[in-house]
Formats: structure tokens, sequence, C-alpha cells
């Protein structure tokens, strides 16, 4: 059995409806309509312990509310889910001492506390004995940098400082297993790399299972040994980068540098995407056609400075698995 067992899980909200107006108004007093969302359709996946997955999906999708039940936040309204053996919502206080969580656009420091006190504050909660937080503590302090800022109020952070503070926050108790709830929404591009290589190393160099859910395509490049692809509260795709792309589209990108200015490239077995003055983006199929032969056939037709032969971008992907779920 996986250390994260997840299966049929289903989760509806009931929206209250309203018209406009006055009118509305008093009619929505009388007798308020409501509407079914069904957040969650029937979702089923197992993890095994040590597992990186990339969960994601458009907004909306039911990302955050999977991310909420597996963490003991909500209840769902069907379906079994396990983690570590355990029901997170039915035993929340043992539950969440085996798990850490962080979400993006939240904090679970206090906002006027400098960042030391609001670790010594999680201590206390997590109960962690002295001597096992202080090993702790160190150790992520060191990794993410962080010695800087621990008499800092949260408050005066800058949104990168404040992630890193998070990150170490949710693993001062040492727990297997991490939910990260869009960790780089509104990053630099430094911060992003930080994180990235921390979490990487997590992974790679404790065992820690993680969950990673992101809009960010090169986050799961970077990171993530196995997707999970979820779309209108259904999954639609469960496997490796290469399975996905496998699965959707089998075609490769050749972009070409051309010497001459106003050169067109006029093949059978290309479809252009995009060109930019001298560069053009064309897309073609392997099985039809190798990337040496169509590379042979345009170099001897036309002067070249530069090529190279790509996957698809992962966004491009991802998009026409949300056009033929909803297809």
């Amino acid at each position: 059995m996986g250390q994260i067992v997840v299966e049929n899980l289903a989760k509806a909200f009931h929206i209250a409806e309203r018209q406009a107006g006055l009118l509305g108004a008093i009619r929505g007093v009388v007798a308020r309509k409501h509407r079914e969302v069904r957040a969650l359709d029937g979702v089923s996946f197992s993890l095994e312990a040590g597992e990186l997955v990339g969960y994601i999906g458009p907004n909306g999708a039911g990302k955050s509310t999977t991310v909420k039940i597996l963490s003991g936040i909500l209840v769902p309204s069907a379906g079994r889910c396990e983690v570590i053996g355990r029901t997170p919502w039915k035993n929340r206080i043992e539950h969440v001492a085996h798990i850490g969580v962080v979400f993006g656009q939240r904090t679970q420091l206090w906002w006027d506390l400098p960042v030391i006190e609001s670790f010594e504050l999680l201590r206390d909660i997590y109960r962690v004995p002295q001597s096992d937080y202080i090993k702790h503590r160190d150790e992520l302090i060191a990794l993410l940098d962080l010695e800087k800022l621990l008499d800092s109020p949260v408050r005066q952070l800058s949104l990168g400082q404040r992630m890193r503070c998070d990150l170490a926050a949710s693993l001062l108790h040492a727990p297997p297993i991490l939910f990260l709830d869009e960790p780089t929404i509104g990053l630099d591009a430094v911060s992003k790399l930080a994180v990235r290589d921390f979490v990487k190393r997590l992974n790679r160099e404790r065992g820690v299972t993680v969950i990673l859910t992101t809009h960010d395509m090169d986050d799961i490049e970077a990171l993530c040994t196995r997707v999970i692809v979820i779309g209108d509260g259904k999954i639609l795709s469960d496997g490796t980068l290469a399975d996905l792309r496998n699965r959707v589209t089998r075609e490769r990108w050749l972009t070409v540098d051309l010497a001459e200015a106003n050169g067109a490239i006029d093949d059978p077995d290309v479809t252009l995407i995009r060109r930019e003055g001298q560069r053009v983006c064309m897309s073609f199929d392997p099985q039809r056609i190798s990337p040496a032969a169509l590379i042979g056939r345009i170099t001897q037709k036309h002067a070249v400075h530069d090529l190279f032969v790509e996957n698809p971008p992962i966004e491009t992907i991802i998009a026409k698995l949300y056009a033929e779920g909803r297809g």
C-alpha cells in the first residue's frame, strides 16, 4: 500500500446565487437559490514514499481542494483517503505531526513577530524536543540561507524571503511528507531557483515525499519525476513527463536561424509555428521524417547560422490535454 492513497475522492460545494439589483436581493432573502459545484469528481491516485509529484491543472481544477483534504483541512463529500495509514480529517492532531504544508499565498508565520520567534512557537505547537528542534532549525537556516532574516518581523520580509522562511517553518518537526501549494507564485527568478534547489535536495537527500501544485511549468520540468494532471475535478493524466508528451503529441520543434534576411522554408513535412526575423520555428512528426533527414534537407536549400531540435514546451502539451478533456 502507498504512503498516500486516494480513491474516488469527491468534494462538492453549494454556492448561493442571487439576481442583481434590489429586487434580486429581496428575492434572495425570501428564497435563495444554490448551485452545486463539484470541485473533485472521483479522483484516485497513490504515492509511494520518496516520490516528488507535480499536481497541475488550471484555476478551479481541484488542486488546492485535494491538498486541503490530504492535510485534514477539508472533509470530502465521498471517497477514501489515507496518509501514512491515517484518515486526515479524523485524526487531525496526530496527522499534522507527520506532514508539512506551504500555501504560497498564505503564511504560517506570525506577521509582527521576528522569524525566530515564529519558529519557537511552532516548536511548542508541534511539541518538538528541544535538541531535535535545534538540529532541524540550524540545518534549515543553513540550507535556506536564513541567518540574516531571523530577527526581522515577518511583515518586513520580501515575498521570496518569506517563502524561504515558510519552507523552514513547515519542516521544523521533520515531517516525511510535504505539500507545496503554489510555492513559487510571485517569486523572482533568483528566489524560484533557490526554492527549487531546496525542494530537490530535500527529496533526494532526506527522502521526503513532495506533492507540488503549480502553474509554473519550469518548476515541473526542473523537479518532478511524475506528473498528475487534473481538470474539472477529474484526473486527466498520471505518469512521467515523457508519457504525457507521448500521449498528447509526438511532434518535435525545429528552430532555424537563417543566414538570409528574407529566406522562406517551404517543406511539406513541417508546419510553421512562428517567425521572428531570421529565426523560424517549425513543428514536425519524427515518425514521418527523422530530425537528421529534415535538417539535411533544409541545409541543402538554405544557408543556416544555427539550428536546434526540442520537445514542445510543457505548457503547449498541457493546453492540448485540457482541450481534449473538455472535448
